[in-house]
């Protein structure tokens, strides 16, 4: 991939184990990052935003090459890994830090957003929720958040909640993987 044509993606849709693990296995996603945007506290910690009081939700960075895969195509993926219609939630986990959230780049990317949720918009029975804002700085996630579904994919959580959303993205997607 080009790094001068790469463009940047930040979304959260609950917990970033789950973004993460189904971008890193789409092609023309250059880098995934898990980390936090959007709140109050500067450099925050993970235990800082478990309490729910940084106003930061948990988010992914993706780099792409848009002539691989367009950012419309990246927000449906996106959309269908997580649910965009409850607030503030996604499964049992519970808090701002785990909302549905668009950080987009530029206007285009704004543009293509609402787009992209009027369409889904159609699909979902209950209102999507889902944040659509500027983005702001981006915090990288501490070390052992990074790729951890690859390198605990036998852990509670990745079992029961991070293989089934890669499991979906697989099928629905299998024409984007690497």
């Amino acid at each position: 991939m080009n790094e001068q044509t790469l463009q940047t993606a930040t979304v959260g849709g609950g917990c970033f184990w789950c973004t993460e693990a189904v971008f890193q296995q789409i092609r023309g996603i250059s880098t995934v990052e898990s980390g936090y945007c959007g709140g109050k506290v500067h450099n925050p910690s993970y235990e800082q935003i478990c309490t729910g009081t940084t106003g930061h939700a948990e988010v992914v960075r993706l780099r792409f090459d848009p002539e691989v895969i367009t950012y419309a195509e990246i927000l449906e993926i996106f959309f269908t890994i997580h649910d965009p219609t409850t607030l503030n939630r996604q499964g049992a986990d519970q808090g701002t830090q785990y909302r549905s959230v668009i950080y987009y780049h530029d206007e285009n990317q704004q543009h293509i957003a609402q787009e992209v949720i009027q369409k889904m918009a159609a699909i979902w029975d209950d209102p999507i929720v889902t944040e659509l804002s500027m983005a702001p700085q981006f915090y990288l996630a501490e070390a052992y958040h990074q790729n951890y579904f690859r390198q605990h994919p036998q852990q509670g959580y990745c079992s029961f909640v991070v293989a089934p959303k890669v499991a979906k993205a697989r099928k629905m997607f299998s024409n984007k993987l690497v």
